[in-house]
């Protein structure tokens, strides 16, 4: 466990905030929820949480500079974990409703609507995830967590080049494939909600902290 760990949850606005910084602290963390620029810059872990639409996730995140938080983080290699819509704007693009949104750039691809005969896609399920994972230590390949959105991302972009690594990416599959998380470097992120995963979202929290 990662006792003390100095965590900021961001808040702009969109996200399960306490119940983020409920599972944080249990995990071990020391959590502050703030937009304070300076803080989250500072801080040994950031949490971006979301919940909602797209657009206005980065709406608000850009109100608060969190773009260029996440930006700055990742330049000096500095950790940050996204959840939910939180890990959707981490993408290229977001499309809801026929509505194009940039979202934050650190991945390519576009989140998308699944294609699923009922939607959104909630409650518990398990995902595939890759050899050497490290949020997924210590868990077992049936474990479930607990999903709540419509869209996603189903096309992985990234592949391996010269010299390059390439993220770690988890599946999970409700009508179609899409990715339940990434693991890419300092930057990882989740689909689903580990804070409402119960047992096995506090040991893929617990993991996280051990990496900062």
């Amino acid at each position: 466990m990662a006792v003390g760990r100095r965590v900021v949850v961001l808040d702009y606005g969109s996200g399960n905030l306490r119940s983020a910084e409920r599972a944080l602290a249990r995990a071990g963390a020391d959590v502050t929820v703030t937009a304070d620029f300076d803080a989250a810059l500072d801080a040994e872990g950031l949490v971006v949480p979301g919940v909602g639409a797209f657009a206005a996730c980065m709406e608000g995140l850009k109100a608060v500079r969190g773009d260029q938080i996440v930006g700055r983080r990742l330049a000096g290699g500095r950790p940050v974990l996204g959840i939910c819509v939180g890990m959707q704007i981490l993408f290229e693009k977001g499309v809801e409703h026929g509505v194009h949104t940039e979202g934050c750039g650190e991945w390519p691809g576009t989140v998308e609507r699944l294609d699923a005969p009922v939607l959104p896609h909630m409650g518990w399920n398990t995902v595939t995830v890759p050899e050497g994972s490290v949020l997924f230590r210590g868990l077992d390949a049936d474990t479930r967590f607990y999903f709540v959105h419509s869209y996603g991302v189903r096309e992985w972009r990234l592949e391996a080049g010269d010299g390059f690594t390439p993220p770690l990416v988890t599946w999970s599959e409700h009508g179609v494939p899409f990715v339940a998380a990434v693991e890419n470097g300092p930057l990882m992120a989740t689909q689903f909600h580990p804070e409402k995963s119960g047992d096995a979202g506090a040991v893929l929290l617990s993991n996280w902290l051990s990496t900062l």
